[in-house]
């Protein structure tokens, strides 16, 4: 019997890292199943994704048919939640905290009653307090993390696929009955032979400097005055530290003369796809310290690894779960700058020392270990999704 999907998300050229996620999945599952993917509204794009076919954006499942919704915390999944009772259904968490959704599909649009009704149901008298303090203008940056609001959300759903052990846990925790697959972050292999040296000088990066890259969408939570602060300390420590902000956002400009370093700082803005694919291998490190943690599994973690770059993380929840011969972490907190510079003067002796290929080889065998290519990603997500008792 053929599998049989309907499959929603953001699509390319949305700029967003789960349209990424589809572009690189989308092909692979057409394999395996028959696909028809929801066109996102006022989406002008052109989805190269061989036999998967276009439907319009109230389509709804054919008998048979598996919706597979893929949910994240930011206003382009919004339109998803029109087919939340779907039956049956399937949801994909790309994060675990989906209040700031919840938010988005409630008092954004002045439905204080509807926000209140759900804080309710999956918090009790807590989220009743909750919702009362935001109508009198009361809210903490940290209320999203610490009441996610993921019960609304998957309520009656056949099942959730995550992308983390730590998700896993916390699924299972709030929904024992419900089937739960892990399923490793889909990035595309850009292969072995990118010319990394070409990348580097298109870069402006001198010979014996330590190229330093984040990748993302730049925000405040991403971290990004403590890699700044890191930066300008292993400077001043003689270490010869080049960092290049690869994504969209207004905090590049500001965090650049902020910290006084815009000698060795750049930003590219954001990049096509297919650039983004290769662009990681010209760095010597990748960053990823988002804080706090919205539950995700980073897709720039797995696009430095697949590039054969090693990368460090903030130690926090399922960033620990990568292979420190390639990942190191740093401790969450006022001390992170301290503790990334001591990180960035050692990733540079390593470069002098020629120690560094080392490390290059350790991230390269996470990718390859981890399961990340997006066809082994196809077919366990058949896999799963054909095992389903519905």
């Amino acid at each position: 019997m053929t599998l049989r999907v309907l499959w929603g998300s953001p699509l390319p050229p949305v700029r967003s890292g789960v349209s990424d996620y589809a572009a690189e999945l989308l092909p692979e599952l057409a394999r395996l199943a028959r696909i028809r993917a929801l066109r996102p509204p006022q989406w002008d794009g052109d989805l190269a994704a061989p036999g998967v076919e276009l439907v319009g954006t109230d389509t709804s499942p054919c008998e048979g048919e598996i919706t597979l919704l893929h949910l994240g915390n930011n206003p382009f999944h919004l339109w998803l939640l029109e087919h939340i009772e779907n039956a049956p259904r399937v949801i994909v968490l790309h994060d675990l905290v989906l209040h700031h959704l919840l938010v988005e599909a409630t008092l954004a649009k002045g439905d204080r009653e509807g926000y209140r009704t759900r804080m309710v149901s999956a918090y009790g008298a807590a989220g009743e307090a909750l919702a009362r303090g935001r109508a009198l203008g009361f809210e903490a940056m940290r209320d999203p993390f610490l009441f996610p609001v993921r019960a609304p959300f998957l309520a009656g759903a056949a099942a959730a696929v995550v992308h983390s052990k730590w998700a896993e846990r916390q699924v299972v925790h709030e929904f024992p009955a419900m089937p739960v697959l892990r399923l490793a972050m889909p990035a595309h292999d850009p292969g072995p032979g990118i010319d990394r040296a070409r990348i580097r000088r298109r870069l402006g990066v001198k010979d014996g400097e330590l190229l330093v890259m984040h990748l993302g969408f730049l925000t405040p939570a991403k971290g990004l005055e403590a890699v700044l602060a890191a930066v300008s300390a292993a400077t001043r420590m003689g270490s010869a530290v080049r960092l290049v902000l690869v994504g969209e956002g207004r905090a590049a400009e500001g965090v650049q003369q902020a910290a006084r370093i815009g000698d060795r700082v750049s930003a590219t803005g954001w990049v096509p796809y297919e650039t983004f694919l290769s662009l990681p291998a010209a760095a010597d490190l990748g960053v990823v310290l988002r804080s706090p943690s919205a539950g995700e599994t980073s897709a720039a973690v797995v696009r430095f690894l697949a590039c054969g770059t090693p990368v460090v993380v903030g130690g926090l929840h399922q960033f620990l779960e990568w292979p420190q011969s390639a990942v190191a972490r740093v401790t969450p907190g006022p001390g992170r700058p301290a503790e990334l510079a001591r990180v960035l003067v050692r990733a540079f002796e390593e470069l002098q020392s020629g120690d560094a290929a080392r490390r290059r080889k350790a991230a390269r065998t996470a990718y390859m270990a981890g399961g990340h290519r997006p066809r082994d990603v196809a077919q366990k997500l058949a896999g799963f999704l054909g095992g389903l008792a519905l």
